[in-house]
């Protein structure tokens, strides 16, 4: 089943097009990751999900109801994360959670069970009754996701959550995104961290200039740019080495060296790697470090925009 399809979706600001015949789904259950450098339309999308902008053209879905027709029924199946904090400082921990729960209509026990459930989740049940203003990043950015799924929705939305927060908190974070998954949700993940893509999406588009250039798993993205894996390994000498040796390996494309160090670019694949020391090994050379590197997702991100994340 697909929590959310968008449908040739258009969104024009005057004369410029934000997104450009945008279709896209994701499906219940998935950690889909959501990558475009600032101005791509990932931003104007987003808010298209959300219900605060509305497309020029084409429809938006969740569980299977247009936003446009049915936009109560969508806010409450939405949670959202955004990239900005926000909480009021001057209003508990406690009393912010029960504030943003109580605009999707809980009430009464339930709105306090939801309440502490949330803050529990988040780990911060201690701090129930202490002011978000006191609070450091880290802390104010759990609290934010607290007051985004008290009411449990079936979609949660999160807009870079871990920026400009220490380590430990980025971790508690990342793990908690996987728990929410284990329980059921459904999250759309944008961050400008691609290890942190890489590590908890399902799946992943990237949009540039409004329309989405490419989609899929991590592997699947990685194989558009490439089926070449590069083996770097530093060597004592190359003065016994036989580079015909190297280069008659099955899957093996090119070798070149330089400065002690030996660069094999091979069939991704193919495993050889076993058979490319033990050539070395019998010429001879004595191996001193080795590192086998395929393409991440940076690099398809860089090699199909053109752009770093933070252009």
């Amino acid at each position: 089943m697909n929590i959310l399809e968008i449908k040739n979706v258009t969104k024009k600001f005057g004369d410029f097009i934000a997104v450009d015949n945008m279709s896209l789904t994701v499906a219940e259950g998935e950690i889909f990751g959501f990558l475009g450098a600032n101005g791509a339309g990932k931003s104007t999308t987003i808010n298209m999900i959300s219900g605060l902008l509305r497309p020029n053209a084409g429809e938006i879905k969740i569980l299977g109801k247009d936003i446009g027709k049915h936009s109560h029924f969508a806010k409450r199946n939405i949670g959202i994360v955004p990239q900005d904090i926000a909480i009021y400082e001057d209003l508990t921990a406690y009393e912010n959670v029960k504030f943003f729960a109580g605009l999707y209509g809980l009430r009464g026990s339930q709105l306090h069970e939801r309440v502490e459930e949330a803050l529990q989740f988040v780990g911060l049940s201690d701090k129930q009754k202490s002011y978000p203003k006191n609070f450091s990043g880290g802390m104010k950015r759990r609290l934010n996701i607290a007051c985004a799924i008290a009411h449990r929705p079936k979609l949660i939305i999160m807009d870079e959550p871990t920026v400009g927060i220490d380590p430990q908190s980025r971790n508690y974070i990342l793990a908690s995104v996987k728990k929410l998954n284990e329980m059921g949700c459904t999250i759309i993940y944008t961050s400008h961290y691609m290890e942190e893509v890489e590590e908890i999406c399902t799946r992943i588009a990237i949009i540039d200039h409004g329309k989405i250039i490419a989609e899929g798993t991590k592997e699947q993205l990685e194989a558009i740019i490439t089926n070449t894996k590069d083996v770097w390994i530093g060597v004592k000498s190359m003065d016994n080495m036989d580079i015909n040796k190297l280069k008659a390996i099955s899957g093996v494309k090119a070798v070149q060296c330089e400065e002690n160090m030996v660069k094999i670019s091979s069939d991704i694949g193919v495993n050889n790697l076993n058979r490319i020391i033990q050539c070395l090994m019998n010429d001879g050379v004595e191996i001193r470090s080795l590192e086998e590197k395929s393409p991440n997702l940076e690099t398809v991100f860089l090699t199909l925009t053109g752009r770093n994340l933070r252009d």
